[in-house]
């Protein structure tokens, strides 16, 4: 079984789970503030998940100085969570600890 990285710069933290993951990032991590819009977020799946959502690829690149590797990786990450996460699972287990 392969496990999920917490991936937040300096966080070595992996976990069974993809939810366990991405709850942990929420609830352990500073938030993160867009560089596009200035909307805060928990850092880690929600931010990627924020920034390609609601902003262009474009937007993106010119915010956070990136180039088309950071933007494919970030949209990989994306992508591989959300074939396998109950989102819905998440948001209750983050509702619940507040």
């Amino acid at each position: 079984m392969s496990r999920w990285a917490c991936a937040i710069e300096g966080c070595d933290d992996t976990f069974d789970a993809v939810e366990d993951a991405i709850v942990h990032q929420t609830a352990e991590h500073e938030r993160h503030e867009c560089k596009v819009c200035g909307t805060v977020v928990p850092d880690g799946y929600f931010a990627i998940r924020h920034a390609f959502d609601e902003h262009t690829r474009a937007e993106f690149v010119r915010a956070y100085d990136a180039d088309s590797d950071a933007v494919r990786q970030r949209e990989q990450v994306k992508d591989e969570i959300e074939s396998v996460v109950d989102l819905q699972s998440v948001v209750e287990r983050i509702d619940g600890a507040v």
